[in-house]
């Protein structure tokens, strides 16, 4: 590239590198020239609050939120030709429908199984131990609970229930996936996953009371080299000493005949006392599963953690932060910043019997959710939550089959196990990996999930020098742009070098040049030998840039 190239491509990107996270002469690349009216009970109550502040609510153009949507909701960009014909579609309910047309792709389950399986600890390997045939069978049934649209009651129910052989039985892996399997530890993981809670904030004696509940729990290994079955043991409750009907060791695995007997002379026969999160005693019968009575009160309408817990979830995942911040830390003294819009969501999930698409459906299609990203004179997030789009950057998994997509290449995923049955196909894509697991260089230096503990946090998308130099220098990038099909294919079109230059943005930003950006990138053209030299350059150049590297 010589000195005029550097020139010009330099300012070009140097241009696109903050065009997201400032306000930039051209923001109607970014922001519609509606007013975005609100559009139902969500809507309402966020704008009410901006207007306290004096803040005039802006809309995202149509090709923001195309792009945020893909994104959003199956974690995919859209192609060239599909960003032309929403872009040329001048439907009133364009939105809607493309929202509709995205919960039904195959991509969607994919995505939504890889958020799910960060807070349901899928992975094989360090630190439970799954096994690549657990957790490959743990991740289909989450995906195709996802794919039916599964009401969410029932899904969680049938995780905290389900016994039977972790390599059959999908939901038993969410009891293998536990570190700690105390019943105190297997109380706090559920507290976490599914109240939004995190127990070690808790009393003791709050901890002590719903740990009762997974009390009976056993764990029995088979002739099958890492399989175990997961099943309702009352005889467990006896062994851990549970409220001190058997002392702790006096109960031997080897002769559990004798057991039964030195516990039911005991009182185990008699009712265990458990309490729920809220203090409401319960004395367990002997002849049923206590998972099953604590799964009852958890997904009761009345319950005051299950509703709100996922809600504030799928709020943050679409909104980059809760209403309650973090989303798995709900306390008394940690409000919602908007605490009548919580309970609204809650009661229309409850009212659409928990089917979670009802919930995206109501997010979606919200104003609030299609805010432009630009940030307003002089007020922060933290003062008036929500009264834009904050920019996040993508997801690990989400990235790379980007940069795959565009580049018409893909990435070689392997398992630190190597068996037959851990092959993982090339075509495979990253948003579809069952196992947490697998090695990837890449996904580890873009901060996916360790899905150690099941919190929010531990994905980060905090970037880091290490990433820069991956995407600007890094030989992997480089070969994907030189040697991949797409540029190829895209050069011996019949199109001209501006109709090259616009597949190129609607390929990699969903959007097409502005006419400053097309001048710009003509005239490196022109300074540069060869045009596959320059759309290399071009599409290098785009992929560097703030605009693509987050959703906005």
């Amino acid at each position: 590239m010589n000195q005029m190239g550097w020139s010009v491509l330099g300012g070009l990107v140097g241009t696109l590198f903050g065009a997201i996270l400032l306000p930039v002469e051209g923001s109607e690349l970014f922001e519609s020239d509606r007013s975005p009216p609100p559009v139902g009970q969500l809507d309402r109550m966020v704008f009410a609050r901006l207007e306290q502040a004096g803040i005039e609510p802006v809309l995202c153009s149509d090709a923001v939120f195309l792009r945020r949507a893909y994104l959003d909701v199956i974690g995919t960009l859209p192609t060239a030709d599909e960003a032309r014909r929403f872009l040329a579609d001048t439907a009133a309910d364009k939105r809607t429908r493309l929202i509709e047309h995205l919960l039904q792709r195959p991509e969607f389950p994919d995505y939504w199984s890889m958020k799910w399986g960060d807070v349901l600890r899928i992975k094989a390997e360090i630190p439970v131990n799954l096994w690549p045939n657990a957790a490959q069978a743990y991740h289909r049934w989450v995906r195709a609970a996802l794919a039916q649209n599964q009401p969410y009651d029932r899904f969680v129910r049938e995780l905290l229930t389900s016994s039977g052989s972790n390599f059959q039985v999908g939901p038993v892996n969410f009891y293998r996936a536990i570190q700690d399997k105390t019943p105190e530890g297997i109380a706090a993981t559920v507290a976490l996953t599914f109240m939004g809670a995190r127990a070690d904030a808790w009393p003791e004696d709050r901890v002590a009371g719903m740990a009762v509940f997974f009390s009976q729990i056993g764990y029995k290994p088979t002739s099958e080299w890492k399989e175990e079955i997961v099943y309702w043991d009352p005889l467990a409750a006896a062994e851990r000493g549970v409220l001190g009907r058997v002392e702790p060791g006096t109960v031997e695995r080897g002769s559990r005949d004798g057991a039964l007997t030195v516990a039911v002379m005991r009182g185990l026969d008699r009712p265990l006392r458990a309490v729920f999160p809220d203090g409401t005693p319960l004395d367990l019968p002997p002849s049923r599963d206590p998972r099953e009575a604590f799964a009852d009160w958890l997904i009761t309408p009345e319950n005051p953690w299950f509703t709100r817990s996922i809600v504030n979830r799928v709020w943050a995942w679409f909104l980059g932060r809760g209403l309650v911040h973090e989303p798995d830390d709900l306390r008394q003294d940690n409000p919602p910043c908007y605490p009548e819009l919580l309970e609204y969501l809650e009661q229309e999930l409850i009212a659409a019997d928990y089917d979670l698409q009802h919930l995206y459906r109501l997010i979606l299609n919200s104003r609030t959710y299609q805010l432009s990203s630009l940030p307003h004179s002089g007020v922060t997030d933290d003062q008036v939550p929500f009264a834009r789009y904050v920019p996040r950057r993508l997801d690990a998994e989400v990235l790379i089959d980007a940069i795959n997509q565009i580049t018409g290449t893909t990435d070689l995923y392997t398992s630190p196990i190597p068996e037959p049955f851990t092959f993982i196909p090339r075509e495979m894509r990253a948003i579809a990996l069952a196992d947490g697991s697998i090695t990837s260089q890449f996904l580890a230096l873009f901060g996916r999930s360790a899905r150690a503990t099941g919190l929010a946090n531990e994905r980060s998308n905090q970037p880091v020098p290490a990433q820069w130099l991956h995407l600007l220098n890094s030989s992997h990038i480089q070969q994907k742009l030189a040697s991949g099909p797409w540029l190829p294919q895209l050069l011996e079109g019949e199109g001209s070098r501006d109709e090259m230059i616009e597949t190129v943005y609607l390929t990699i930003l969903s959007r097409p040049p502005t006419r400053e950006e097309v001048r710009s990138v003509s005239r490196y053209v022109q300074s540069v030998p060869g045009r596959r030299a320059a759309a290399i350059d071009l599409a290098w150049a785009l992929i560097n840039t703030q605009e693509f590297l987050y959703r906005h």
